[in-house]
């Protein structure tokens, strides 16, 4: 009964999936108007276009569909100009758009593909700071230095321990833990709150100030801070299961995200914005958090296993029903719609990141790929 129930929704994400590629053609969809379907989307995929590539590699996993198939093939190819870009988040676009896909059986290329951009952010590595900065063309490029980190930057972490093994590298593991290491030792509080962004100084590495790039305030917790911080360091774990304080600290992350999520099991967009309950949920943050509590219940010490289980599935089964627009002629929306996700409320956020109540790929990802976990159709520990 509950598959059927997966499945459905899985039903309704390909809908979207296909209704997304018909409005956009090559384009790369960012967020959208969940009253009308209608996309912000970009050429080049920006640091999130990667997402809908993922998504079409991990529907084939549901149902073989040639054009689906040569689509993502396609968009794919497309992001090869990513991997030059200074930007540490580069690892998004191609790590979920490529690597991925070659984790699935889609290719050579789009592993070689992921290969390319994992040397290229080895060759960004800096030995002072111990980690990789975020980079000049970041997404917060214009508002930062040259010594910026963040919880977000963690991805990298797992996408160069995946193309290490891949490539036989040894060089590339390393700064593989060192990242991973780091950046997690920098984020985590005592009271296992994960913090988004550090400024440390060039010379030393030596923290100078935490702060926040897109919560509400520079000491608040931001729903997808501690959500990435959950996932990176549960999915770095996996890759080395030596580093138990690696599950450590996802094991201290997911408790925290369990004690002050609602009781709607919806997260709000910042756990400390003064305005909740009247204020704006996140289902992109939610839907992280069950990517990361699903693989970490594969891992988890005694009862914690079980626990971080059925959040998940509390979490998922309250946003498909609350928040995943339903198929008919009843409903004027676009089917397979996550609705209710803030992708940033900052006054300072780029103009094309300005969707407070949308639609947002990235949590579009993440749920479909906890479906598709839920489902029986992936391993979400394999990718």
């Amino acid at each position: 009964m509950q598959n059927k129930f997966w499945n459905e929704a899985i039903r309704r994400v390909i809908a979207r999936l296909d209704d997304t590629a018909a409005r956009l053609g090559d384009r790369f969809p960012h967020w959208a108007d969940t009253e009308t379907g209608d996309w912000v989307s970009t050429d080049d995929g920006d640091w999130t276009g990667g997402y809908y590539v993922g998504m079409h590699w991990l529907s084939l996993r549901a149902e073989d569909n040639a054009a689906r198939r040569s689509r993502a093939q396609q968009l794919a190819l497309k992001l090869k100009p990513r991997i030059a870009v200074d930007t540490v988040f580069k690892s998004y676009p191609l790590y979920y758009g490529c690597s991925v896909g070659a984790m699935l059986g889609h290719g050579s290329e789009l592993r070689e593909m992921g290969l390319a951009c994992a040397r290229s952010l080895v060759s960004m590595y800096d030995g002072k700071l111990g980690l990789i900065p975020l980079g000049s063309q970041a997404e917060e490029g214009a508002n930062i230095g040259g010594a910026e980190t963040s919880i977000d930057s963690m991805q990298t972490a797992p996408f160069l321990f995946w193309a290490a093994k891949q490539a036989n590298d040894a060089k590339m593991r390393e700064v593989a833990f060192h990242h991973a290491d780091r950046i997690g030792e920098l984020h985590l509080r005592e009271d296992d709150s994960f913090i988004q962004s550090s400024s440390l100084d060039a010379d030393t590495g030596k923290l100078i100030r935490h702060f926040t790039h897109k919560g509400i305030s520079d000491t608040s917790t931001w729903g997808r801070a501690q959500a990435w911080g959950m996932l990176y360091t549960t999915m770095s774990y996996l890759h080395d299961p030596t580093q138990q304080r690696w599950l450590d600290w996802a094991v201290r992350g997911a408790d925290w995200w369990i004690a002050h999520l609602p009781a709607d099991h919806i997260a709000f967009w910042d756990f400390d914005d003064p305005a909740i309950p009247d204020t704006n949920r996140d289902t992109a943050a939610t839907s992280i958090a069950c990517a990361a509590l699903l693989r970490l219940a594969t891992v988890a010490p005694g009862a914690r296993a079980a626990r971080y289980r059925e959040c998940a599935e509390q979490m998922m089964k309250a946003m498909t029903e609350q928040c995943l627009t339903p198929v008919g002629q009843d409903d004027r929306r676009a089917a397979g719609m996550l609705t209710n996700a803030c992708f940033n409320k900052r006054a300072d956020a780029r103009p094309i990141d300005a969707g407070e109540n949308c639609e947002f790929i990235v949590g579009d990802y993440y749920f479909f790929e906890s479906l598709m976990t839920l489902a029986g159709h992936v391993d979400n520990r394999d990718l």
